[in-house]
């Protein structure tokens, strides 16, 4: 079990297996960042020359392990290259955020880590440790040899340490972190291990020794309640809906947001199949209820004054004789008739049904979390997840994720859009149209239509939501946990609004 410290040490002076140290890239060479002034003190004029003929230039994911040869108190120094010092915060605290996941990977043999990366407020403490945690991720449930790498004490070293608020943001970012972490662990289990039913058990497990309160709707429930989406999904597979309801309330709420994810264990695409190679993924479809359940613990955990109702939407999109065909109308909970088109644009109809049950609480704002699209992976890549809604709410998500480098980007809702979304000759919505363009935001304008005029956002995560390349910065191989730390940033901006 790894313990963590924060501590207000000199780099140069303390006591660990490895220190850690960030160093900016510039024209002129390597600079060391804050918190390593006075490690650059005592190896003095020889560490640029030393550093240049390692070949570490300071560029993000550079790591550079030198002995330190009496010079420090540790017997290693690890520097991490941080890039080129940005002008603004946000990019210089993603930049310390990436550093200190490259520096958990670069430890992790370590009996003991020192990180000295910049952390002089208390957004770069939650960041440095939040990065690390992250960065040291690793999903080794199916490995019967995975070593334990596990770091025995990590110390964060801050020259606010002993400040109040230097030590709640410590706090908060193992609370956080292990949120995240969860997330993924969830995202990581292949589908066969997290069907439906079990994903609800793995949640109602998680529940426990928290305050939120959790409710369970087996698919007779569902079918009392006349949820057709979740139903319609979820008929072609042996493991039927669920539908899980999570609520918290604090004492002397100031706000109340609804939470709507959509967990699809897995996406076979349906009638409408997939390719072989577009479900090597798709255990990942989930991750949307993940990130809203995950984030809903870490709001209760905090204690934050804002209540929270947390709806994951849980189907399997299979194939076999009960499968919903397209040209089936489905009537969604609430009343609302769908024509189905497309069996692989399946979340929208299980997430319609969350939202209007969301919206029957008259929150302040509903924010649904999907891998939705891959017209938004077309569109914006694989590290940034876009935003559609009310104009209010999309901005107040993007200033959340900020703080934690989660990059969203507004989207529209043009009307031609919407105009599409009700051209269903036979039902009162279309789930879907033939035509090549917008596909993304046709999805969205979609959403709206159950969201029952609340302010409401729409985050899809599917370009952001799996990474499947190597691990960067703090971003590990497989579920990334996006979303999480931004959905708890906005919870935490409500709570502190006057």
């Amino acid at each position: 079990m790894t313990s963590y410290h924060l501590r207000g040490a000199s780099p140069a002076r303390t006591r660990a297996d490895a220190v850690v140290v960030g160093a900016w890239q510039s024209t002129n060479g390597v600079s060391l960042a804050d918190g390593a002034g006075e490690v650059g003190s005592a190896y003095g004029r020889s560490l640029r020359p030393l550093l240049s003929t390692l070949g570490f230039t300071g560029k993000p994911g550079d790591v550079a392990r030198l002995p330190t040869d009496g010079k420090l108190s540790s017997p290693l120094l690890v520097l991490v290259g941080l890039g080129e010092k940005p002008a603004d915060r946000p990019a210089q605290v993603l930049a310390v955020r990436r550093a200190a996941g490259a520096a958990a990977r670069s430890t992790a043999n370590a009996a003991s880590v020192a990180l000295a990366l910049p952390a002089d407020d208390a957004g770069l403490i939650r960041n440095v440790l939040e990065g690390y945690l992250l960065g040291g991720y690793v999903f080794s449930r199916y490995q019967a040899k995975s070593p334990d790498k596990r770091v025995g004490t990590v110390s964060l070293l801050s020259p606010i340490a002993r400040r109040q608020e230097a030590s709640r943001a410590f706090d908060e970012a193992q609370v956080v972190a292990a949120a995240v972490n969860a997330a993924r662990d969830w995202v990581n289990t292949p589908a066969g291990d997290l069907t439906p039913p079990t994903f609800a058990d793995e949640i109602t497990r998680a529940v426990k020794g928290t305050e939120v309160e959790v409710t369970v709707l087996d698919d007779a429930a569902l079918a009392a309640l006349g949820c057709g989406g979740l139903l319609g999904v979820g008929g072609g597979s042996s493991a039927p809906p669920r539908l899980v309801e999570l609520r918290y309330s604090p004492s002397e709420p100031v706000a109340h947001i609804a939470l709507v994810g959509k967990g699809i264990t897995f996406d076979s695409g349906g009638l409408s199949i997939k390719t072989a190679a577009g479900m090597e993924t798709m255990k990942s479809d989930m991750a949307g209820a993940a990130t809203i359940t995950q984030a809903t613990l870490a709001v209760a955990r905090l204690g934050l004054p804002v209540r929270v109702t947390a709806y994951a939407c849980l189907a399997e999109n299979m194939v076999s004789g009960s499968a919903m065909r397209p040209g089936d109308v489905l009537t969604m909970y609430g009343g609302t008739t769908v024509e189905v088109l497309n069996t692989d644009a399946e979340g929208r109809l299980v997430l319609a049904d969350g939202l209007v049950r969301a919206a029957e609480q008259e929150p302040d704002v509903i924010i649904d979390v999907a891998t939705l699209t891959g017209h938004m992976v077309q569109s914006l890549g694989n590290r940034v997840g876009a935003v559609f809604g009310s104009e209010d709410v999309v901005g107040s998500v993007i200033l959340a994720g900020r703080e934690s480098g989660e990059k969203h980007w507004p989207m529209p809702m043009p009307q031609d859009v919407v105009d599409r979304v009700h051209g269903s000759k036979i039902a009162d919505l279309a789930q879907y149209d033939s035509t090549r363009w917008g596909g993304g935001l046709f999805a969205a304008a979609f959403l709206r239509e159950f969201t029952r005029e609340r302010p409401w956002a729409h985050l899809d995560i599917a370009g952001p939501g799996f990474h499947s390349g190597a691990a960067v910065g703090h971003w590990t191989p497989g579920g990334t946990g996006f979303g999480v730390t931004t959905l708890v940033d906005y919870a935490r901006a409500l709570g502190e609004a006057p």
